[in-house]
């Protein structure tokens, strides 16, 4: 280790920095995030303490969970992620040279007494407000009965001005008098609203209880009642409403009357409606798209034990000739066509077709007899494209490769059934493509271990055949070094120097991604260290590290991560993890909690190859990642003078929404003067490319003759 070892102060301080990350953005306060880390700062201690004492002091725990509550952090989400902060952090920052697995234990049981002192606290706090909320509405319906009776004039006023809908009836249902607020919501005919009965006002779409809470207010049992209702208006349409309902009681306390109060949500809900649609359906062809297909595909595999399932994975041949011959508006053209004969194949129950990015289509079938389904559902799907498709007066062939995966639930995870769907697609297409394929284990492993590198990898990382090469990370205003971007080189002894693009999918598919990536970090991160300790006059260096999909997946990579960067002494503000946005596209909240608590711990998340994935836009609110890497094909169009237009919107575009989400813009491939001044004047960040110089060794990053932005 390069640093001085932290102190149990300065470790138990960064425990927590981490915790007030975490809580800071459920929880309801008015303090900013350094000030709600000085509140957590002594819970903090008690709980370092309580870990470290002879004997456990349960009641530590509970004190720290009550204090939770206390300091207003009385959201749920808030606890949970305060308990998955002690699970991760405390023995490690908090525990010294403890027994780790009696201190693990200890940490466990005091998080059970948190829990419990929050969950003590929490219901005394609600206990406490629901009195106060009764007794104030006990007071405010005594007020407005006083009101109602020693002021008609005042009442109607209120009533006839009231912004939402008010109606009143008595206990047998009759309504007696009703808003004008409330008739323009049924469409302004009083006879079709005071013609009719309460109970008459009935609805397909009506939540079970909600007669009976009806029922316990007319006969005197309930108050009131709050729920979402549909009514039907005179024209058939639908009308949504969030409905309260009273019981007005006379000056003995007898029920009298019944009092309603209604707010038009129709236009709320069908707004939800349609970004629930637009937010899982692929915008082109209007099939679903990745998101909702995996979690249909995840419903299918972990279905009951008589449940079978069956999936055909479908890649068009030669799309990308029609691309680059005819245009992308042809091939757009294309799509939509191929999707509209998919749509028609998959009709029956238990079908559905999905569109994942690109030219590749899903089609997944269950129920107890997929074995043959499925067969059938491949026959129809190349029967659908045997037929020319025409665009613009050409008829254009459609061929395409399936693989197919088949079997029963509960055996696989999504993830793996597609990843063999995939596999065995490709296989269809190396046998000559328009066919289908079933998919075979054997031939899986096969298709991964025929590549001659694949075998000679393990071997390689033992005899140390890999170095990193480090290209720039420019700063575009001033054209400053911000860092390095670490890239894995492989020196075969055959095929001489080797690059990521022919290993790394090698790698991802034997699991060796895992070792092989956590040596690149290590290595890395100690380079950027040495760099500090030789330039401080020069600023602090960031060092950008790829993060593989299969790495997202292990469960070690923040305590891997957390090691190299305590062991080498580098603070995580200085480094950058790349995540592709492919590996993003659809992730749940499993798969980004590591990524989150990187996040936290003060490790910058990079979206990397940002505009190549078919991700939707909004997805990117519930990613953490803090830099967009925007791919090289959005500014080859800038490289000459003048820069195509088309890609100057894009771009600004992609800039101004990542600027307003407070994510910063890096750029690669950079090639030219001009591609880097125009991409300065669009407002990026960041950039990186040959311009600026070509990946080499560590100790060139600080010996470049940085171009000047203008020249």
């Amino acid at each position: 280790m390069t640093g001085e070892p932290d102190g149990p102060e300065d470790r138990l301080r960064r425990f927590a920095t981490i915790w007030s990350r975490a809580v800071f953005p459920v929880t309801s306060t008015s303090l900013t995030r350094p000030e709600l880390e000085q509140q957590l700062l002594p819970l903090a201690r008690r709980l370092s303490d309580a870990l470290k004492a002879r004997t456990l002091d349960a009641a530590a725990g509970q004190t720290v969970g009550a204090a939770l509550v206390a300091a207003h952090c009385t959201d749920p989400e808030a606890l949970s992620r305060s308990l998955d902060c002690v699970d991760a952090y405390l023995v490690l920052y908090c525990g010294e040279d403890g027994h780790q697995e009696a201190l693990r234990t200890r940490s466990a049981r005091l998080q059970h007494a948190m829990a419990a002192g929050f969950a003590g606290a929490l219901r005394e706090r609600t206990l406490a407000e629901q009195e106060a909320i009764s007794q104030a509405a006990l007071n405010a319906r005594s007020t407005v009965a006083e009101a109602l009776h020693a002021s008609e004039a005042r009442f109607r006023a209120v009533f006839e001005g009231a912004a939402i809908g008010i109606g009143i009836a008595d206990l047998e249902g009759n309504i007696l008098q009703v808003n004008g607020a409330l008739l323009r919501m049924f469409g302004g005919s009083e006879q079709g609203v005071r013609g009719r009965k309460v109970p008459e006002w009935t609805h397909p779409e009506d939540a079970p209880q909600i007669w009976r809470l009806y029922e316990e207010l007319v006969r005197g049992e309930r108050e009131h009642y709050h729920v979402e209702k549909a009514f039907y208006r005179p024209d058939g349409t639908a009308l949504w409403t969030n409905l309260t309902v009273s019981l007005l009681r006379d000056a003995d306390g007898r029920p009298q009357y019944q009092l309603a109060l209604m707010e038009d949500t129709t236009e709320r809900r069908l707004l939800n409606l349609r970004l629930r649609y637009e937010a899982t359906h692929d915008a082109l062809t209007g099939l679903p798209n990745r998101t909702l297909f995996f979690e249909r595909l995840e419903k299918a595999v972990s279905g009951g034990n008589d449940q079978r399932f069956g999936l055909c994975y479908l890649d068009l041949d030669g799309f990308k000739t029609i691309n680059d011959s005819l245009g992308h508006a042809a091939g757009d053209r294309l799509l939509v066509e191929v999707a509209d004969r998919l749509q028609s194949c998959a009709t029956a129950p238990g079908e559905m077709v999905a569109r994942l990015g690109g030219d590749e289509f899903v089609a997944l079938t269950t129920g107890p007899d997929t074995e043959r389904e499925v067969d059938a559902l491949a026959d129809r799907i190349m029967n659908a494209l045997v037929t020319p498709v025409r665009i613009d007066g050409r008829e254009l062939t459609v061929r395409g490769s399936i693989g197919i995966v088949e079997g029963p639930a509960g055996e696989r995870g999504p993830a793996e059934v597609l990843r063999s769907a995939d596999i065995t697609m490709y296989r269809a297409k190396s046998a000559g493509g328009n066919r289908f394929e079933l998919a075979d284990p054997e031939a899986d492993a096969r298709a991964i271990t025929r590549h001659g590198l694949t075998t000679a990898l393990p071997a390689a990382l033992d005899r140390g055949e890999f170095f990193i090469e480090y290209q720039p990370l420019v700063h575009l205003g001033d054209g400053s070094v911000h860092g390095a971007e670490a890239l894995v080189r492989w020196l075969h002894p055959q095929h001489g120097v080797l690059g990521p693009d022919r290993f790394i999918p090698l790698a991802e598919h034997t699991g060796l991604i895992v070792p092989l990536g956590r040596w690149v970090l290590e290595q890395s991160v100690r380079q950027a260290r040495q760099w500090q300790e030789r330039h401080a006059d020069s600023g602090p260096l960031r060092i950008n590290v790829n993060l593989s999909p299969c790495q997202l997946t292990h469960p070690g990579l923040v305590q891997d991560t957390v090691d190299i960067l305590e062991r080498e002494g580098l603070d995580a503000e200085a480094l950058c993890l790349e995540v592709t946005e492919s590996a993003l596209i659809g992730a749940d909240d499993d798969l980004l909690k590591p990524l989150r608590r990187l996040a936290e711990m003060g490790v910058d998340i990079a979206l990397d190859d940002f505009g190549t994935g078919y991700s939707n836009l909004a997805n990117l609110r519930r990613l953490p990642v803090s830099i967009l890497k925007l791919d090289r094909s959005f500014t080859q169009g800038m490289q000459q003078f003048p820069a195509d237009p088309v890609d100057l919107k894009i771009v600004e575009g992609i800039v101004s929404l990542a600027h307003s989400l407070d994510l910063a813009v890096t750029v690669e491939g950079v090639e030219t003067g001009a591609q880097a001044e125009q991409l300065r004047i669009l407002g990026c960040d960041t950039a990186q490319g040959w311009y600026y110089a070509r990946p080499g060794p560590p100790e060139r990053l600080h010996e470049l003759a940085l171009v000047d932005a203008t020249g």
